[in-house]
């Protein structure tokens, strides 16, 4: 499916949601952002000049994934706004070819997408941007690079640990400097365990994953409900805790909708832990009337879109991070995640560095009791 194709289909679609967003919450689309027509979700916006709040998704997630909190930012004085990101849900124009326009999914540009629409609302600025997963990588983005226009930031469920860092003190002949293991060392050394295991990013980034969960053997709907769930609290598995290393052999103690069996996709791994029909019916913060919204667009789009992004942290992207290198981000800065999350803890050492050194303005960590990755 080409991008024309997305766009064409998106111009024909029913309304939004199917009848579930909460009222008070509208959704249309905004055109020429970035090259984009991007669609959003807004609450607050029946008064103008309120101050506006950017909420950032991740994957596989979309703009309704905020439905449950828009309302309450909303009635406590913000106008704020939730877009289906790049290459995500009824934002047309992009390329979701595996071998496309890789480009345009790189973090720089994703910021420009949020800047772009920031503009296009009539703001100058926004009191908070808050990212979500991968959100909360593109977010503490804005304010590194735009802190006149993002003026604080809320990371949740991903650590940031700051701009990779140049090489510093190296022009000197016979100067040692010792370089952390790459990940892509990390990443081989998973291979070559007695149980071979594969890093659910590399995955992301193989040709194969789009197909794998678009077409999952039980349907998409039945492999995001599995999804979901295992990255839940409702999955009593999930007892996260600190890592001693960015190794092989400490990050294969991760769950393995993480750290991956090296012979098995993501739709068979999540497959093994299904929840049952009571759990299911059970299962308050995600019915399956609900559900079905995410099963619909992603059936429509594929995952593909949200899988680029994961291709723009290796090769060659991470060097025009370090444009940044060393830079702190100088908003009121926070974290909030799900006590059950193994998100807090997946790059070892993240959220300590995020918490002593990232911001000038930090605020605090919040891990909530019961809730896991989807906080």
């Amino acid at each position: 499916m080409s991008a024309a194709i997305v766009r064409k289909i998106a111009s024909n679609l029913p309304p939004y949601a199917n009848g579930t967003l909460p009222p008070g919450i509208r959704s249309h689309v905004v055109n020429n952002i970035n090259g984009l027509a991007m669609h959003l979700l807004e609450a607050g916006f029946e008064t103008r000049g309120r101050p506006a709040v950017l909420l950032l998704h991740g994957f596989p997630e979309l703009a309704y994934s905020w439905r449950k909190v828009m309302l309450p930012l909303a009635n406590a004085g913000f106008y704020v706004v939730a877009p289906d990101q790049r290459g995500y849900g009824r934002t047309t124009g992009w390329d979701d070819a595996y071998d496309g326009d890789l480009d345009s999914f790189r973090i720089p540009n994703l910021v420009r997408d949020a800047l772009g629409l920031v503009s296009a609302l009539g703001y100058r600025s926004v009191a908070a941007v808050v990212g979500h997963d991968f959100g909360s990588i593109v977010a503490p983005y804005c304010p590194l690079i735009r802190p006149d226009v993002f003026r604080s930031v809320v990371l949740m469920s991903a650590p940031f640990g700051g701009p990779p860092p140049l090489p510093f003190n190296t022009a000197e002949q016979g100067v040692q400097v010792a370089a952390a293991p790459s990940r892509a060392k990390v990443f081989d050394d998973l291979e070559k365990l007695e149980r071979p295991r594969k890093h659910y990013q590399r995955y992301y980034q193989t040709r194969e994953a789009d197909d794998n969960m678009r077409k999952a053997p039980h349907g998409i709907h039945a492999f995001l409900r599995a999804y979901f769930h295992v990255k839940s609290a409702d999955w009593k598995q999930n007892k996260p805790y600190k890592l001693a290393s960015f190794s092989a052999g400490e990050l294969a103690r991760m769950p393995t909708y993480y750290i991956m069996d090296l012979d098995k996709g993501m739709a068979e791994t999540v497959s093994l832990e299904m929840p049952s029909k009571t759990e299911i019916a059970n299962c308050r913060w995600l019915p399956d009337t609900e559900l079905a919204i995410y099963a619909a667009e992603f059936a429509r789009t594929g995952f593909q879109g949200g899988l680029q992004w994961y291709r723009c942290l290796d090769g060659k992207y991470p060097a025009e991070l370090q444009t940044w290198s060393g830079r702190t981000i100088d908003v009121p800065t926070c974290f909030i995640s799900g006590k059950s999350d193994w998100g807090t803890y997946q790059v070892p050492g993240a959220i300590e560095t995020m918490e002593s050194r990232v911001s000038t303005q930090w605020r605090g960590t919040h891990l909530v009791e019961g809730a896991g990755h989807w906080v």
